[in-house]
Parts: structure tokens; sequence; C-alpha cells
């Protein structure tokens, strides 16, 4: 199973790799970029900590690097100065969407010649496997 799994994901990674490199992005800069745009609106520094695998020092560079190319907008809290608020600019959501449009084609050709019924049967699989390591993070 170990070598099943891990042959999908590089398959997967290299795909979103090869498609992000093209908008001279990285495959973690893209990734930040789709969280904030899943976020449908703003989303903190320590957010996006929790949904990437990404260490917060190391949101905090992407994020720069992001602003400075001016695909993501920073905003502070007037009420307080210490919360970033990030958002996507205009041409982070164009650019977002553009590479989320070729990655679907993309894994319609990963996906090629199987049928719904092992597509469903594989997303559910895939979600109890998610599931159970969910659990397994919680602390006891």
């Amino acid at each position: 199973m170990r070598a099943c799994v891990a042959g999908l994901s590089n398959a997967v990674f290299k795909g979103v790799s090869q498609e992000v490199a093209l908008y001279d992005l990285a495959a973690v800069e893209f990734n930040l970029l789709r969280a904030c745009l899943d976020s449908e609106g703003e989303i903190t520094a320590t957010e996006l900590a929790e949904i990437l695998p990404v260490d917060t020092s190391r949101i905090t560079r992407l994020v720069t690097i992001l602003v400075n190319r001016g695909l993501l907008r920073r905003r502070r809290l007037p009420d307080d100065r210490r919360v970033v608020m990030l958002s996507l600019s205009e041409e982070g959501k164009e650019m977002t969407s553009r590479i989320l449009q070729r990655l679907e084609l993309h894994d319609a050709a990963l996906t090629e010649g199987i049928d719904e019924d092992d597509m469903r049967l594989f997303e559910s699989v895939t979600y109890r496997i998610l599931t159970n390591y969910a659990a397994m993070q919680k602390p006891d």
C-alpha cells in the first residue's frame, strides 16, 4: 500500500509542480494562494499554517514574496495592529483560477479510464483514511 500511495502522491505533486512552474510559482506558493481563494475572503497567517504543512515563519516569507509579486494583499486590523489579514489581489484570483482549470485537465488525464463507481470507492476509502489520520492528531 505504501508504494501505491507514494506513487499517487508523486504523480499529483509533480503535475501540480509542472503546472504552477509555468506561472513562475512553487507548489507551496500555489497552495497558499489556493487556501486564500478557498477562504472566500480574508485569512490570517496562523490560519494558513493550520491548513498548510508549513510553519508560520515560512508562511511569513511566502506571504512577502506573493505580496511583492502583487498576487496577495495584507491588511492590518484597526483594533489590533498585530493581526494581519491576507487576501488575494485580482491578479492573484485570476492566476489561481487559471491554474486550477489547468489542474482539472491534469486530474482528468490521471483518472482517464476509471469509471464512476471506482472513483466513488476511491474517494470513500481516501476519506476514511483522512478521518483516521485526523483522529490520530488529536491529543488524548
